[in-house]
């Protein structure tokens, strides 16, 4: 009966992070000891002062739809995190809270994307940019990046790449799936070549903002010319251990806030009241209140970084921010391990689930063929079993 389907959804492809994460459940409650690295998600338990302000608001009988763009409130709270952390200055009416950045990030898209509208994605990318594009009947134009280069799109790769039906730019700094971080020059030089096309808009994707080991962050919206013409989306899915309580946010120009908050108007409506009561007192608390998570993130980088750099054939770089490695892995293409023939990155990624039980993600997914990605959201222990198996499957 999929005849009966939409060509949008006949022709969407489905989360590649997802179905790795769906696959290695299956094998778990078959009995298998399967490590799951594929998730983008903290294995920290959410802040218990966040969890009180959630107790607090139930017990105060918040259970009525709220506003569709967020309590007046939280967005306050939003307004000045963008100002304490992003030196950004924004409005109520520049504010939208919806359910997880995910929506905010469809929102946009299907706010200001036409039939036809060429969207740039530095490659790697996430995984649901592509799709959530293709859905607004845009065109995704992937920008090759390089391990040497740290996965950071050029000034020059950028102006290659605009034509005149380019309408967006997508990034995400930290980012998923390579870690990297554009720091305030790399930024300035991208911007230097937007402001000779005053066409085009820019979504930045900050959710990983706070998992940051570079010593600082810097939002595009803030370089000279940008602030009209880019949207910042953040959320505190990651950087509070808060990805199942669904709350995203953008600080973008007045007029196409309101857009979205007429899309969400007859999407979903408001995102979850509790929820929302809570991310008033994450964005609320100094960032030293997570510090703690941050730390454990960036001792993990070090130690998966030191143990994938004993396998021959890995190819690594230093990642500064989130919680993912990003390794070159082509060296293994044309080589048969454990009887199958490794041709790309999903054969790599599938042998690594059958023969070692470790779940990786296929850099493919991403928009990168010759790479896998690792998450390192496990514990120490997890990561030294994973990398110790992939290890003795690779060097069998």
């Amino acid at each position: 009966m999929s005849k009966l389907l939409s060509e949008r959804i006949l022709n969407m492809s489905t989360s590649a992070t997802l179905a790795m994460a769906a696959k290695a459940r299956e094998l778990k409650s078959e009995g298998q000891d399967i490590i799951g690295l594929s998730l983008g998600e903290p294995d920290f338990n959410t802040p218990d002062f966040i969890k009180e302000a959630a107790k607090e608001a139930i017990d105060q009988n918040y259970n009525s739809y709220s506003p569709v763009d967020g309590y007046g409130d939280l967005k306050t709270a939003i307004i000045n995190k963008f100002k304490r952390d992003n030196n950004l200055e924004y409005k109520p009416s520049q504010i939208v809270v919806s359910t997880g950045a995910k929506q905010s990030l469809a929102n946009v898209a299907m706010a200001v994307i036409n039939p036809g509208d060429e969207v740039i994605l530095p490659a790697p990318y996430w995984v649901s940019y592509s799709e959530i594009v293709k859905l607004a009947e845009g065109i995704p134009v992937e920008v090759a990046t390089t391990i040497e280069n740290d996965f950071k799109m050029t000034p020059d790769q950028l102006e290659a790449a605009i034509t005149p039906k380019t309408k967006m730019l997508w990034y995400s700094s930290p980012c998923n799936p390579s870690g990297s971080v554009y720091s305030k020059e790399e930024l300035e030089a991208l911007a230097a070549v937007l402001r000779k096309h005053p066409g085009i808009i820019v979504v930045s994707d900050e959710i990983y903002e706070h998992i940051n080991f570079s010593g600082g962050h810097f939002s595009m919206a803030s370089c000279e010319g940008m602030y009209d013409r880019t949207v910042t989306v953040n959320g505190v899915s990651k950087a509070f251990a808060m990805t199942g309580w669904r709350i995203g946010y953008i600080g973008a120009p007045e007029y196409l806030a309101r857009a979205c908050n007429k899309i969400q108007g007859q999407i979903t409506s408001g995102a979850n009241c509790i929820a929302q009561r809570a991310t008033i007192a994450a964005l609320e608390a100094p960032v030293s209140k997570i510090g703690y998570m941050i730390e454990k993130f960036h001792e993990r980088r070090d130690l998966v970084l030191g143990l994938l750099g004993e396998i021959p054939g890995m190819k690594l770089n230093v990642p500064e921010g989130a919680f993912y490695v990003f390794p070159d892995i082509s060296d293994f293409f044309g080589k048969t391990i454990k009887g199958k023939t490794i041709n790309n990155a999903t054969d790599l990624s599938m042998l690594l689930l059958e023969e070692a039980h470790v779940a990786t993600v296929t850099g493919e997914a991403f928009g990168n063929p010759n790479c896998i990605r690792i998450s390192y959201a496990a514990s120490e222990a997890e990561l030294k079993e994973a990398i110790k198996r992939i290890k003795d499957v690779l060097t069998a």
